[in-house]
């Protein structure tokens, strides 16, 4: 596995050296490798210049986004095929794009739970979708079905008008016996997005989501939520706090779907409200940056080298260079914060908003299963001498999170195609990951 963060080589750990702060006289000759598992929605993202004539003749409304049938996903898809209008086509999915940034940041495996066509044709939507996912997100759990997968068809007519298609399919198809607990049971964190709990129509996704959150609480594995979309949220907030509460280890979240969940328009202040219901919150914010909220034990408090901020709650940043902890695991939980500006003020030219927080999520991800390597393959480490749900501190996650975003927003897909470039050290590296 490679270090959270990039940091420069001689930080990179995996444990093929002695640990100067460990009490072991030796360590395994092949280290114990991690993984993370997702449940996922599969989605092909097709894009597309279009005409007004055919919106009409597809009965599509523009500027607007509609579900479609099977029958006329495939209409659609035959004429723009046909006509050579498609500019685009790639994996897509929330789940599908942070499984696939953990891969390549992380360099280790990311088991996939999701469906996929019975029968692929070679240069079809699910072979595009196959050929854009990391070797190294283990697609061997998919199970088959005999319909075809998600399709969002994103058309953009010559005035720059983006209107939106969307089919369904079979994505959500997936069922509870398709979930392999011992998978599950050995990752560093499950992770699963919102839309899953509202597939209806008789579909067994949420099944198979409930029945792989159950496995992770009885492995004490963190269950990772991203909640999708503000306007599922805002349906009935109450539900999906209740939810949260129940299941949910991490939550991850944009401004507009914190605002509806919890009723708080400011980042930091949905945050603190959130932390009455999981153990850690991610929150991005747009051009504002992103915060980071959650526990710590307060015997184990690192006050922040970096400036003190205040916001909705004064000097929020103190203790940020400690590190995040399940609230029931500390004898004295205090709620730990950290924000983090845009890298670099963010891109000069934004060519993709779509996947950033996925982006930001999966760096968080790399970090909590870089954790679970560490501790298995090093015990008796200093580092562990108390259960923490990271490697690193709420601050240095913000600034891995942050440069990750960064790269999405200056790509076009919002899946990343290589690592992160090098960059200096932080002030707290030197304690935790020399």
């Amino acid at each position: 596995m490679k270090f959270p963060g990039q940091r420069k080589h001689k930080h990179y750990f995996p444990v093929d050296a002695r640990d100067l702060r460990s009490k072991e006289v030796g360590l395994p000759s092949r280290p114990v490798r991690s993984h993370i598992c997702g449940i996922a929605q599969t989605l092909v993202d097709i894009e597309a210049h279009v005409d007004d004539d055919l919106l009409a003749r597809h009965q599509l409304v523009k500027g607007n986004s509609l579900l479609i049938d099977d029958a006329a996903a495939n209409a659609l898809y035959a004429e723009l095929k046909q006509q050579g209008k498609i500019v685009e086509e790639h994996a897509g999915g929330t789940i599908g794009n942070t499984l696939h940034n953990f891969a390549t940041l992380s360099d280790e495996r990311a088991v996939l739970f999701a469906v996929m066509e019975r029968q692929i044709e070679i240069g079809s939507y699910a072979y595009k979708y196959l050929s854009n996912t990391s070797s190294k997100v283990d697609v061997n759990q998919l199970q088959p079905v005999d319909g075809p997968i998600g399709r969002c068809f994103t058309l953009i007519t010559p005035c720059g008008e983006r209107s939106f298609a969307i089919s369904k399919g079979a994505m959500d198809k997936l069922e509870p016996e398709a979930i392999k607990p011992e998978l599950v049971a050995s990752a560093g964190a499950l992770v699963f997005a919102s839309y899953l709990m509202r597939s209806g129509d008789g579909d067994n996704i949420d099944q198979a989501a409930l029945r792989a959150m159950a496995v992770a609480h009885e492995a004490q594995v963190p269950v990772v939520l991203t909640l999708g979309t503000r306007f599922l949220i805002e349906q009935d907030p109450a539900f999906w706090q209740d939810f949260i509460q129940q299941h949910v280890t991490v939550l991850a979240m944009n401004e507009e779907e914190a605002e509806a969940l919890t009723g708080e328009s400011d980042p930091l202040k949905a945050a603190e409200i959130a932390l009455q219901w999981c153990d850690l919150v991610l929150c991005t914010a747009g051009p504002e940056g992103l915060y980071m909220a959650g526990y710590c034990e307060e015997s184990q408090l690192r006050e922040t080298e970096h400036e003190l901020r205040s916001g909705a709650i004064g000097e929020f940043n103190r203790y940020e260079f400690s590190r995040p902890m399940r609230r029931d695991a500390c004898d004295t939980p205090v709620k730990v914060y950290s924000y983090i500006a845009p890298y670099l003020g963010g891109p000069v030219e934004i060519l993709n908003t779509n996947g950033a927080g996925d982006g930001a999520l999966a760096a968080l991800l790399h970090d909590m299963a870089a954790n679970r390597y560490h501790r298995i393959n090093v015990p008796n480490s200093a580092k562990h001498a108390v259960s923490s749900l990271s490697y690193s501190s709420f601050s240095q996650i913000c600034k891995y999170a942050n440069r990750v975003s960064y790269e999405v927003l200056v790509q076009h897909s919002p899946r990343l195609s290589r690592g992160l470039p090098e960059r200096e050290e932080s002030l707290e590296e030197g304690y935790w990951d020399r």
